[in-house]
């Protein structure tokens, strides 16, 4: 059964112009061609990305993380059995009622019992320089990969006349700049799923998996189908608007406001030319209409393109948030990244630091007081709790 269904899966006529066939792609006079078993090679490279990853973020983002004033906060939190349990096999969010009972049970305030819970759910909440590291790594190699493919297109003759793109096509040989280019990236994207367990899980998470996946399933079937020209001007277009993206997002976590602002509109600015100018109008102009002049339609041209148009409502959607956020960013000069960070542990945090003054400005209230023999309100007030 499963041979047959291999044999079906693979059938010339899903993937190749009418009269190729798989034979035309042998390897011949020391020229290679395209294999759906190179792609294997993709998953041992992803592996050895997470390593390098974890150097990378020791060595390298953290201490650039501390360099830009990126601290680890320390959670300042009392020890207490009953809340803990009540955290832990209940909510960690409990109604007001329930806090009412809380604070009885242990002898606190509301408020105490209130800032142990924010406390203890900051706890359980990726810090920002966690986020740091994680952007850092992305930021750092969307770099790398962009460099790469400038290195490997800038003297090919399709990165300049698109109708070499298909001269030849589909008898046109591998070159090694092709394989290394699509094994870095298609391995980055795997790495990048790998570690969606440990990394931050962001307001998008749904997304981000459905955006790797797809990135892979575009890359996979082009290679398959050696749609390889194209591919590497699909990915070389979309590498370089997200290293101002990420670049934008470091200096975000550092607090740089300035600098943040100014990555961010660059990175709209080139997101802008890439997605809907370049993209629409070189890009899917070659894979749409320029195979026509040679070819007759056929399933995988036809596949290709859908995959291509869908990836263009995926940039109309996102070219949405982006305008969202400068509008956000213009009318209440507030810009941050609607499409992925959950700055509740931050506003959480700053509650926390109002909470601490607050407190100690009581205590140094009650500290006067209490020299005169007196409580803040006139009258002692054992343990805390409210007089009746």
């Amino acid at each position: 059964m499963f041979q047959a269904f291999k044999e079906w899966f693979w059938l010339e006529s899903f993937w190749l112009p009418p009269t190729i066939k798989w034979s035309d792609l042998d390897d011949h006079d020391g020229l290679i061609f395209v294999k759906p078993s190179h792609l294997y090679m993709t998953i041992p490279y992803a592996f050895l990305l997470v390593i390098i990853r974890y150097f990378f973020e020791k060595l390298i983002a953290i201490p650039l993380a501390k360099a830009l004033g990126i601290q680890k906060p320390v959670q300042k939190i009392i020890p207490n059995a009953i809340l803990e349990y009540y955290f832990k096999n209940s909510t960690g969010q409990p109604l007001q009622t329930d806090i009412y009972g809380l604070a009885k049970k242990c002898n606190l305030t509301e408020r105490q019992v209130e800032r142990w819970f924010r406390r203890r759910r900051n706890q359980e909440k990726p810090c920002r320089l966690k986020k740091f590291q994680e952007v850092c790594w992305r930021f750092a190699f969307y770099l790398m990969l962009s460099v790469v493919g400038i290195a490997f297109l800038y003297d090919k003759p399709w990165a300049s006349d698109l109708w070499e793109v298909w001269n030849g096509y589909p008898r046109q040989p591998l070159l090694p700049s092709q394989y290394w280019y699509y094994m870095l990236e298609m391995s980055f994207y795997w790495s990048l799923i790998f570690s969606l367990g440990y990394d931050v899980k962001r307001k998008d998470y749904v997304a981000h998996v459905v955006h790797h996946l797809a990135a892979l399933s575009l890359m996979s079937f082009s290679w398959c189908a050696n749609y390889i020209r194209s591919g590497t001007l699909v990915m070389i277009v979309h590498d370089t608007a997200d290293i101002w993206l990420e670049s934008a997002k470091m200096f975000s976590y550092a607090g740089w406001k300035k600098t943040c602002n100014i990555l961010f509109l660059i990175f709209t600015v080139v997101f802008f030319i890439t997605r809907f100018i370049i993209f629409p109008f070189w890009i899917l102009h070659c894979t749409l209409i320029m195979p026509l002049y040679y070819l007759e339609p056929f399933f995988s041209y036809i596949f290709l393109n859908l995959q291509l148009l869908l990836l263009q409502a995926l940039h109309v959607y996102w070219g949405y948030l982006i305008l969202k956020m400068i509008k956000k960013y213009i009318f209440q000069k507030d810009c941050k990244d609607v499409r992925s960070d959950n700055e509740e542990e931050e506003e959480e945090e700053d509650t926390d630091s109002n909470d601490e003054e607050e407190e100690e400005a009581t205590k140094d209230k009650e500290r006067n007081c209490l020299k005169n023999g007196f409580g803040t309100n006139k009258h002692l007030i054992p343990n805390g709790q409210h007089s009746h």
